[in-house]
């Protein structure tokens, strides 16, 4: 299945979604629609408003509500789009410049507020209380793990033990609220649910992995944005942080002192050490692992093209290249 075709299978669905997004943008200030419209329709894969539909219609719900629970959860990641790139001074995402790259800090906060409150108006409006309890407690667990990332910076000493749960909070969290709101509002049994809940947190976390080693595998024309951002900013990720565990004291010692200093002045050097230490490989087998364990998840499901499109779309995301 090529990528175009996890789409597919939804792809009215994701005509209605787009248009419930451009509808939500309205408002009463310029400069919010003007930044809400840019960042929306920068592009990017959509996953996780992706992942609600294709885990409500493997159950055999879609519909309006369906919809409206994609586009409130894309309203949230957007949000925090915004705020990770103020915080991160990002210059490039998705190869184009940043909303606070080109209007500044305080204005790509406050929209970032903006879009992060209309979802809540959305959610407010699908009238689902289980629906509720799991999008503003994945908030609070997101928040806590940009929090919890940005206490690390520059921490050497970094397990992990310490970087799991900050994936599984900055990234994986809102994966598993994608696809278990999906099920809560479809009507699942408890086993379905938590099995989709597990999905999407196995999937979030292999996901993340990947992009943590394209960081330093993948270049700047196929990831759309800066190679080697995260060592320019002193986040210790897997790779580092596999590095100082098993490569040389040479290679350790490179890379304690990058992730210490911040920038990327020796990236060449540390991309070198980070694949002569096997560090990436062993990124890629941990993606590969949480696959699996992704896939497994699915095994209550009905069997259906939706139920296919979430393995494939799986397989594709530890395989990508950007």
């Amino acid at each position: 299945m090529q990528p175009q075709a996890f789409y597919r299978v939804v792809a009215d669905d994701f005509t209605a979604v787009d248009d419930i997004i451009r509808r939500q943008l309205t408002s009463r200030v310029p400069l919010v629609e003007k930044i809400g419209d840019y960042i929306v329709s920068a592009g990017g894969k959509r996953l996780r408003p992706l992942l609600v539909l294709l885990s409500g219609n493997a159950l055999g719900f879609g519909g309006d509500q369906l919809r409206l629970l994609a586009a409130t959860i894309e309203f949230l990641h957007t949000s925090t789009l915004l705020h990770d790139d103020v915080v991160d001074a990002s210059g490039l995402r998705r190869g184009r410049s940043t909303a606070n790259a080109l209007w500044g800090n305080a204005p790509s906060v406050l929209v970032g507020d903006f879009l992060y409150a209309r979802s809540f108006e959305m959610m407010v409006e699908l009238g689902s209380m289980p629906v509720m309890r799991i999008i503003s407690q994945a908030t609070r667990v997101i928040a806590e793990g940009e929090v919890l990332q940005l206490s690390k910076i520059r921490d050497a000493s970094t397990t992990e033990e310490t970087y799991m749960e900050v994936i599984r909070g900055k990234t994986a969290m809102l994966f598993e609220a994608s696809t278990h709101s999906a099920a809560m509002l479809a009507g699942a049994s408890a086993e379905q649910a938590e099995a989709l809940r597990q999905f999407g947190d196995a999937l979030g976390i292999a996901f993340q992995l990947v992009d943590d080693l394209l960081d330093y595998r993948g270049d700047a024309a196929t990831l759309g944005k800066n190679v080697g951002d995260d060592l320019a900013e002193g986040k210790p990720t897997l790779p580092l942080i596999a590095t100082m565990r098993d490569g040389t004291p040479e290679q350790a010692s490179l890379v304690r002192k990058a992730i210490q200093q911040g920038g990327s002045q020796d990236l060449e050097g540390i991309r070198a050490a980070v694949e002569a230490a096997g560090a990436l490989d062993y990124t890629a087998r941990l993606a590969r692992d949480y696959a699996a364990r992704a896939i497994a998840c699915l095994d209550t499901l009905p069997s259906n093209a939706y139920r296919d499109a979430l393995i494939e779309l799986t397989e594709f995301a530890v395989a990508r290249t950007h």
